[in-house]
């Protein structure tokens, strides 16, 4: 797998990993401490779980792929627990792999 192509898949497990997780966070927690009703965190909960064991193995290839520090890459793989921060960690992790691998090479 190439690097662009692990970026690829890096970014899509993200965003899908950072929807799940603001439904989640901000859907089914409510219902279910609000109004009673379980179910949401229930389907929502197993759904982003899974995901997340997604976006787990795509950030490690990409990891691999571009040689990061242990430390990075443990970062990038919590942002995928708190809401929000998945986006945030996609761009920095686009922008720097683009910088580093899949600019032009020079004259």
């Amino acid at each position: 797998m190439t690097v662009a192509t692990a970026l690829k898949a890096y970014r899509i497990s993200a965003w899908v990993t950072g929807v799940g997780l603001l439904l989640l966070t901000f859907y089914a927690m409510p219902a279910k401490y609000l109004f009673g009703d379980p179910r949401p965190v229930a389907l929502i909960g197993m759904v982003h779980g899974f995901l997340y064991m997604i976006y787990i193995v795509c950030t490690l290839i990409l990891a691999e792929r571009c040689r990061w520090k242990p430390v990075f890459a443990v970062v990038i793989l919590a942002a995928g627990t708190i809401p929000v921060a998945s986006f945030v960690a996609e761009r920095k992790v686009t922008r720097k792999v683009q910088a580093e691998h899949l600019a032009p090479a020079g004259p």
